[in-house]
């Protein structure tokens, strides 16, 4: 199966947790593009969904749905999101699309976040994929040098600007033994918005679709 086909497994088998009536939050990328475009079989049940991008809102509408304010909304049931990578512990890297920021509030302001992924994305220990981190433009160079003093090489994603206006660092080569304290520790350095370490706040269903058909962890 290729990866394409195994994030639309997932995809379509996050479907099953939507109730009638939920307004469902959703994550940004080419996974949850494959979950956007299957709710909108079922956009006559829900009522809308919270993006966590522009680009997100963008295709919901395209198809139909009512993309609803997080703060008119409150606490949602349901989020779904992909991930760049994650182990079995659900804990996660995401950010890849830039999006980490705002998927991190939805997925805070949500009962449930079902993960889906392809299976090439669960691996044994977080940092192959190199760690998003979303800077204050101002702070980009004070936060690199804490984050190479932590280990790590940040590299500018340049071009890149993110919804809120900020950029991009990406760190490469950290070694990532306790995701929940780099987490915390990443986020506590002045001039970041947030880290892409969706550990504090993993998810609580892990969806991978491969050859051997969808595991839920």
């Amino acid at each position: 199966m290729s990866q394409d086909k195994g994030k639309q497994a997932a995809a379509l088998a996050a479907l099953d947790h939507v109730r009638t009536g939920d307004v469902v939050g959703v994550g940004t990328g080419s996974t949850a593009n494959h979950f956007i475009d299957g709710l909108a079989k079922l956009k006559g049940r829900i009522d809308g969904a919270v993006a966590s991008s522009e680009a997100t809102a963008e295709r919901l509408r395209g198809h139909g749905i009512e993309v609803r304010e997080l703060n008119d909304v409150g606490k949602l049931r349901l989020y779904v999101d992909g991930a760049d990578e994650a182990t079995r512990h659900r804990h996660l890297i995401k950010g890849g699309g830039g999006a980490l920021t705002r998927e991190k509030i939805v997925a805070e302001a949500s009962e449930t976040f079902v993960c889906i992924a392809d299976r090439s994305k669960m691996v044994d220990r977080l940092g192959a994929f190199p760690l998003p981190v979303e800077v204050i433009p101002m702070a980009r160079s004070l936060v690199a040098r804490a984050l190479v003093r932590m280990g790590g090489e940040p590299a500018w994603r340049t071009g890149f600007t993110t919804d809120n206006g900020n950029v991009i660092l990406d760190v490469h080569n950290l070694d990532i033994l306790d995701p929940v304290e780099m987490e915390r520790e990443i986020n506590q350095l002045p001039g970041v918005v947030t880290v892409g370490l969706f550990a504090r706040r993993g998810a609580d269903l892990l969806i991978l679709g491969g050859d051997d058909g969808v595991e839920t962890i």
